[in-house]
């Protein structure tokens, strides 16, 4: 009865699992697949390593570092190559360097001259009122310009969230741009003055965070955690009831066909949201889990490919290549796994993960594999000047991949804010409420053990002057 139930051993769960046991509270983390970590997969075979899930582990906070500190995997950590720090963005079917210097924006033809002086009108539009919630399009268009929405953030939206500009909520899926403007009126602005202010929370602006992996790839992380929990995490238990009662919570799961039910003081809600609105629901309020289906999932096909070296003609010298959508190519960007990180092709060898789908075509997404890997290579053909067949191929469908913060998408949060209330003991966390990157997983799973083990978290963050 002094356990804490966990529903989900994918990252969140598993860093609060971890959380907890290092505070002195036991767990069990219910899962249902027979392994963990959730789309955190890699996948290793003839000298190739595949990522079906996340990339790379954005090092945002000092917290991430710590953990991995001490969960004795030091050793195992790879910085993301200081080289391949560069951006393609494609114009007229060319991938050009997205510019990173003043210099380079103003010489870049990525933009053209009334795009770039349109995007210093961002210091004398007027902010928005606080209380209104903007799509993203709109957000954009009214600060920067058309053009850069269709030739920047549509592109990095796609390779971010798989999402729609004119759907996704600023104030949701990007509360730091809305907080900036309502705080310094301009995002030039805001970019400048706020830096200082970054550094004194220890936090690190997402683009200039280190990128990190391990040698033997992210999955790494999920396994390491459960051998660290060991029995505290079951696999292949599938849990299909909660009940509220006066003590705390009885949990039903079924294993092998045996059907189980176990009580528990607290209640981490770490699942997928789809997942957990299928759960039959008891509480004294008659509330119950149903209303988080209506949570959208944007369908994602992650396609890694290997290639002879010889056989692409482009330097491949960068993270990867995103693609707007006024480009009408069907990939949404790829990512240049070997030149990022080292022993992810042998030699003379190089890997490539594309995606396609998202809301922008979710009907590729789902397609046949024969059309979506000659979808794929047509693409590669014109972008990169791939003119050889793959020696490597991994095929992941994630038919609800990412969750999309779009606009009304406060709702869900206020609810699950409304249940917690009501219900001592119970917690949300997970990348359908604490952002969708690795990294806000890792964050939010640490948070929630501190919040369930009853103790304020201590400020892990060094002032800098």
């Amino acid at each position: 009865m002094n356990t804490v139930a966990i529903l989900g051993a994918g990252v969140t769960g598993l860093v609060a699992a971890y959380r907890l046991q290092r505070l002195g509270v036991p767990t069990t983390v219910y899962e249902a697949a027979d392994r963990p970590g959730g789309v955190v997969q890699t996948f290793q075979r003839d000298g190739y390593l595949a990522e079906a899930g996340p990339n790379t582990l954005l090092e945002t906070s000092p917290r991430i570092r710590q953990l991995l500190i001490d969960l004795n995997l030091d050793d195992e950590i790879l910085p993301s190559d200081p080289d391949a720090t560069k951006r393609y963005l494609v114009r007229d079917g060319h991938p050009s360097p997205l510019p990173d210097t003043l210099p380079g924006w103003l010489k870049t033809d990525l933009f053209s001259l009334t795009a770039k002086l349109r995007v210093l009108g961002d210091l004398v539009q007027p902010r928005c009122a606080p209380d209104y919630e903007e799509d993203l399009a709109q957000f954009v268009v009214r600060r920067l310009g058309r053009e850069f929405l269709d030739r920047a953030i549509n592109p990095f939206v796609a390779g971010v969230y798989a999402g729609d500009p004119q759907q996704l909520s600023v104030r949701e899926a990007f509360p730091r741009l809305h907080a900036v403007e309502q705080k310094y009126g301009s995002l030039l602005l805001g970019q400048m003055l706020g830096a200082r202010e970054r550094r004194r929370r220890g936090e690190v602006p997402r683009a200039s965070a280190p990128k990190l992996s391990f040698r033997n790839g992210l999955g790494t992380l999920g396994t390491t955690l459960q051998q660290a929990l060991g029995d505290e995490v079951e696999l292949n238990t599938a849990v299909t009831g909660v009940r509220r009662t006066s003590e705390g919570w009885e949990v039903t799961s079924t294993c092998q066909q045996r059907t189980t039910t176990h009580r528990h003081r607290g209640l981490l809600l770490a699942a997928p949201a789809h997942r957990l609105a299928q759960l039959h629901w008891e509480s004294p309020d008659h509330s119950s889990l149903a209303w988080l289906d209506k949570i959208q999932y944007a369908p994602v096909t992650a396609l890694v490919l290997g290639f002879r070296r010889e056989d692409v003609s482009h330097p491949l010298d960068g993270f990867g290549v995103l693609v707007p959508a006024v480009e009408k190519l069907p990939i949404l960007g790829a990512i240049f796994n070997s030149s990022l990180f080292p022993n992810r092709a042998p030699d003379g060898h190089i890997t490539l993960t594309c995606y396609l789908g998202g809301t922008r075509d979710p009907q590729l997404a789902l397609a046949p594999y024969a059309e979506q890997l000659e979808s794929t290579l047509g693409a590669l053909r014109s972008l990169l000047g791939v003119h050889g067949t793959p020696t490597f191929i991994h095929h992941t469908v994630h038919t609800r991949g990412i969750p999309q913060y779009n606009l009304g998408f406060g709702q869900f949060r206020d609810r699950m804010r409304t249940l917690e209330e009501s219900n001592p003991g119970l917690v949300f966390a997970g990348h359908f409420r604490n952002g969708i990157s690795l990294s806000d997983c890792v964050i939010a799973g640490d948070d929630a053990g501190w919040k369930l083990a009853g103790i304020e978290r201590p400020d892990f963050n060094t002032p800098k002057e």
